[in-house]
């Protein structure tokens, strides 16, 4: 179960990592990628990274991977498809905070307990804090208790919005949604 879960996480990291690439080498209007060289983008143009936009590609590979070519049922899919992954940004945002640098004093980008991976929860703030303060066995392990209640709530959220989108998916859609990593 830990295991699939690391697996998932990297997986889920590795996403997020070839997604920001593809984002990285968009075209920037004259026919080249806006970093081709490798060095500062031409026109000394600084891009910034817009979360927006990288979530709008994944949404569209998410289409065309399903298949949806009529927009009409793309737009009543898509609030599903969101809903899966914004779920699954809840579930797995804490573990990929502690795996990629997000805890004990980081703060990680976008101030304290932000970053790309979301907001933390207090529970989980409240277990770091423990954690770093090295509080006595018996609080660690209450705190501990209360962060697995919130993150098996989260799994349970997660688990409905995937049989949501389960539900109105032809067979190769749900298969394809499988591999793709939205439901299971």
């Amino acid at each position: 179960m830990k295991l699939n879960r690391i697996i998932t996480a990297c997986a889920m990291a590795a996403t997020l990592a070839i997604s920001a690439n593809s984002l990285l080498a968009q075209d920037n209007g004259n026919g080249a990628p806006a970093n081709a060289g490798g060095g500062e983008p031409s026109g000394g143009q600084r891009r910034t990274w817009d979360p927006a936009q990288m979530q709008q590609r994944i949404l569209d590979r998410i289409q065309d991977q399903l298949g949806f070519t009529n927009d009409t049922d793309w737009d009543a899919v898509k609030p599903l498809v969101q809903k899966v992954m914004d779920a699954r940004r809840d579930v797995l945002g804490g573990q990929l905070r502690g795996m990629f640098g997000g805890g004990r004093n980081r703060g990680g980008q976008g101030g304290p307990g932000g970053g790309m991976f979301g907001q933390t929860s207090p529970e989980q703030d409240a277990l770091q804090k423990a954690i770093d303060d090295d509080a006595p066995t018996a609080q660690i392990k209450d705190l501990l208790a209360k962060y697995k209640e919130v993150q098996k709530a989260k799994q349970a959220k997660l688990e409905a919005a995937q049989d949501d989108l389960k539900a109105v998916l032809t067979t190769k859609q749900e298969a394809q949604a499988y591999l793709l990593g939205l439901v299971r």
